[in-house]
């Protein structure tokens, strides 16, 4: 898709877009693309950046990586590290191409890359796709505040419309993959289950319920180019895959919901591990928030049960060997031995959700 067709057709609203670099032309290059979709903010260098966004914060951030005095990480962290400016999506633009540099990126906190000299299509397509990231964020963000007002005025009618509001994000997120079917409500019903025969309360097992679906809200901010291929991906995609926990807990950030909250703890954490192999902390044992153990036995058998671009479907039974015996990938010491315990214990219950709610 060219740069004039991603935007022909669709009244955006204007957006904000900073672009950062210390070379005059590169800016002339980047403002040609993107100066007809969006309004343009510039600065020089990376203190002028920081001024810039303070002042007037943008929906993205294009920057640079060789910058005299501070480098593009150093914005970058300084950016993601501040409250106000965490969740404003940064794409790296860069003559570096070597895996180091971009992993030094993700720890900095961008979200995307570019390499010099850049291609005019690939810039607005990945503009678009990050100010959409954005949007979502500050729809997550309007929707909570007014959640909290119609909470304190005791209205039946709101609660729904919100329940119903978590839904369709997370059905945008997951309409990005083809083969999802009923995947987030499945998830629903098997990780409030579960809480229930961990002895959970009533209101845990109600917010588990509304809150597991937002596991994986982070893949609106995946290529699809990864998230729908066919094949292995790179290490360079697989780091870049690994993204959509931290994507989905920006999302879900700032929020005083106790759906939202839970809901960003339980996206940040579902796929670390028990024995301390997963990411994208490496958290070991009861480091693991007890939602994101309960999710994520949920995910991996939902995982298994489903087809998928890179995989066929498996029956319950190879899958139940799997979760109990392992196979390489997935192993018993992944999981949380109460969690894992519980749920090869009623087994049939998570086949008689996913037969009621097939793709």
């Amino acid at each position: 898709m060219s740069a004039e067709e991603l935007h022909e057709g669709h009244d955006l609203p204007q957006g904000k877009i900073l672009l950062v670099d210390d070379e005059p032309v590169n800016l002339k290059v980047l403002q040609a693309i993107l100066k007809n979709s969006y309004q343009i903010m510039t600065a020089a260098n990376g203190q002028e950046a920081l001024q810039r966004v303070n002042e007037n914060p943008p929906d993205v951030i294009l920057l640079d990586v060789m910058m005299p005095m501070m480098n593009g990480f150093e914005v970058a962290r300084t950016l993601k590290t501040a409250k106000e400016t965490s969740h404003i999506p940064i794409i790296m633009v860069t003559a570096l191409e070597d895996r180091q540099s971009r992993l030094q990126g993700l720890t900095a906190g961008a979200e995307d890359f570019l390499t010099k000299p850049v291609d005019k299509d690939e810039v607005a397509a990945r503009v678009h796709n990050l100010f959409r990231l954005k949007k979502y964020h500050d729809m997550v963000k309007d929707q909570n505040q007014l959640l909290e007002q119609k909470v304190r005025e005791k209205t039946a009618s709101l609660r729904t419309a919100y329940e119903e509001t978590i839904y369709t994000l997370c059905r945008a997120a997951e309409y990005k993959d083809e083969d999802t079917g009923n995947h987030i409500q499945r998830i629903s019903y098997y990780t409030a289950r579960l809480a229930e025969i961990l002895g959970m309360d009533g209101n845990f097992v109600e917010q588990i319920f509304h809150a597991s679906p937002m596991h994986d809200i982070g893949k609106i901010g995946i290529p699809d180019r990864i998230l729908l291929k066919p094949g292995t991906l790179t290490s360079e995609e697989i780091v870049i895959m690994r993204t959509h926990p931290t994507l989905g807990a920006e999302i879900l950030s700032n929020c005083s919901s106790p759906y939202l909250m839970m809901g960003g703890e339980i996206a940040f954490g579902h796929h670390e591990r028990w024995d301390g192999g997963g990411y994208p902390r490496g958290l070991k044992g009861e480091q693991i928030p007890l939602t994101a153990r309960i999710v994520n036995i949920c995910d991996q058998y939902d995982a298994l049960r489903s087809k998928r671009p890179y995989k066929p479907s498996l029956s319950h039974q190879e899958t139940m060997h799997i979760i109990a015996s392992g196979d390489g990938r997935s192993m018993p010491s992944h999981f949380d031995p109460a969690v894992h315990q519980a749920f090869l214990g009623h087994h049939q219950i998570f086949a008689e959700i996913y037969e009621a709610l097939p793709d």
